[in-house]
């Protein structure tokens, strides 16, 4: 299959002007260009698109999981145009999964398994009473809180995909770096284009996240509509935080795409 080109955001991170008082103001910043894309080495990657519950049902969750509520918007009305047409082409759809196991069960799962073998162990270090006393001080301060712990312990028993996010057929599911290695080895993937949740933390740190997969020397990009962030206070309203990791995927780790563009190149593709 030849390449086809899409339109596709990126970051012009130079050149820094030493007049001004301050040089990066000069850097050329996001700008749009029309890139070749290899449908047959590219796949996209639905992370952590995960059914977690109502508010009702769990609260304390909500209370400090606060993108839900874009999380659900992006999945009712961007999930299925998009995923409609990337299973309709020639394109490869994998999953990666986590937090527990609702998933080893399914074909995709098994099939990975036998590609990958057994997953790398990591000793962990030795954990003393301070370690343990600044655990709990972060558990209680910092995230999720202490009253919110119960509901958070409670909700993720029962972790599962997103109806709009979950696998069909024998699409191949991974649960860590070496996994989805393995995947794209066989499948000869080289760049892979995640969608889920959240762009600034999962998709980028988590088990197969980009962090992971760019050490493999896999090209990593995203979907601006197809994925949410973790925000704070100062950033919630305006998404700033969503913004930075764009931002920090367009430089270090492949391009931003429109979901419009991205649908209809799919679509635009010869069946096989």
């Amino acid at each position: 299959m030849n390449p086809v080109k899409l339109p596709a955001l990126y970051y012009q991170q130079f050149d820094a002007d030493y007049a001004r008082d301050v040089p990066a103001e000069s850097y050329g910043g996001w700008k749009t260009g029309d890139i070749e894309l290899a449908p047959e080495h590219t796949a996209v990657v639905m992370m952590h698109a995960w059914e977690a519950g109502t508010m009702e049902q769990w609260p304390g969750w909500r209370r400090c999981v606060e993108y839900h509520p874009r999380a659900l918007k992006i999945l009712a009305e961007v999930f299925p145009p998009l995923l409609s047409a990337v299973r309709a082409s020639p394109m490869r759809l994998f999953h990666v999964v986590g937090g527990r196991d609702y998933y080893s069960h399914l074909p995709g799962y098994k099939n990975t398994l036998k590609l990958a073998g057994a997953s790398p162990a990591y000793p962990q270090v030795a954990k003393d009473a301070t370690y343990e006393a600044q655990d709990k001080f972060r558990r209680a301060k910092v995230f999720v809180g202490e009253r919110n712990w119960p509901d958070v312990d409670a909700g993720w028993k029962f972790l599962d995909f997103a109806p709009e996010a979950r696998p069909v057929g024998d699409e191949l599911i991974a649960e860590d770096g070496h996994q989805l290695a393995a995947v794209c080895h066989a499948h000869g993937i080289n760049h892979l284009v995640y969608i889920g949740f959240a762009i600034n933390w999962c998709l980028l740190m988590s088990p197969g996240g980009m962090v992971d997969m760019g050490r493999y020397g896999i090209m990593c990009s995203t979907i601006r509509e197809a994925v949410t962030a973790v925000e704070n206070a100062e950033t919630a309203r305006t998404e700033r935080e969503k913004q930075q990791a764009l931002w920090r995927v367009a430089l270090n780790f492949g391009f931003v795409f429109g979901v419009d563009d991205f649908t209809k190149m799919v679509k635009a593709l010869p069946k096989e």
